[in-house]
């Protein structure tokens, strides 16, 4: 009686995805392949198969499980590239989004959250938000930490209130322009402690695309769109 034809010197399809002969089977090399290179793997994958099924030995024949495994790991590997490149396209739009945003605000009196502002011509000033009457404490400190101003003033409640500085320290001695940082703490009538939030107004002089996200300089300054509360005009 013949014997089965024997069968070829092709490899036994494993449970790994198989790669033309040449290639790495490292992950680092399958991630920095294109679209285009996992297709032409693909077709390679399906020559290989359907040359092994054509030329299985019918008494031992391929395990299904086995090549229905490595399709649906190629699919896998397919769906991740595609999902990878859709998420970069969604964070270049984003970062183009935000810069077109920021490049609007150019020219623009913006008001900021923080503590820190320009003391220009003998001027700087804060706005203050205080939610009830108040004894506010204000401190005033340059760019070194050194205390530069204190004092002490009765405050009604209410948002946006102006703190204007005239550079002069406690006293008496001008202080030179520069970055200067407000500390406002305030008690109220019981002598419960009450939180006073700062805020800053400014004209938007630049922004730093360079920046992830953009910067903006607001009086020597710089913040991010999200810090900005409102636009003045």
């Amino acid at each position: 009686m013949a014997s089965p034809a024997a069968t070829t010197a092709s490899p036994v399809v494993s449970g790994t995805t198989p790669l033309p002969a040449g290639s790495s089977s490292s992950s680092s090399s399958l991630n920095s392949t294109s679209g285009a290179t996992l297709a032409g793997n693909f077709q390679t994958f399906l020559t290989l198969l359907t040359t092994q099924l054509q030329n299985q030995n019918p008494l031992d024949p391929l395990d299904t499980n086995q090549f229905t495994q490595q399709l649906v790991e190629f699919a896998s590997v397919e769906q991740q590239l595609k999902t990878n490149d859709s998420l970069s396209t969604l964070v270049s739009m984003e970062q183009t989004a935000q810069a077109t945003q920021a490049l609007q605000f150019v020219g623009k009196t913006a008001v900021v959250k923080g503590n820190t502002a320009a003391l220009a011509n003998s001027q700087a000033t804060w706005e203050l938000n205080v939610p009830s009457d108040s004894t506010v404490k204000i401190s005033i400190a340059n760019a070194n930490g050194q205390t530069a101003f204190t004092g002490s003033y009765n405050v009604s409640a209410g948002n946006n209130q102006p703190f204007v500085w005239n550079g002069r320290g406690s006293d008496g001695t001008q202080w030179p322009d520069g970055q200067y940082t407000l500390t406002a703490t305030a008690t109220d009538s019981s002598g419960n402690s009450v939180a006073v939030t700062t805020q800053l107004q400014g004209t938007v002089s630049s922004v730093d695309l360079t920046q992830s996200p953009p910067l903006l300089n607001i009086d020597g300054q710089t913040y991010t769109v999200n810090q900005i509360q409102s636009i003045a005009n």
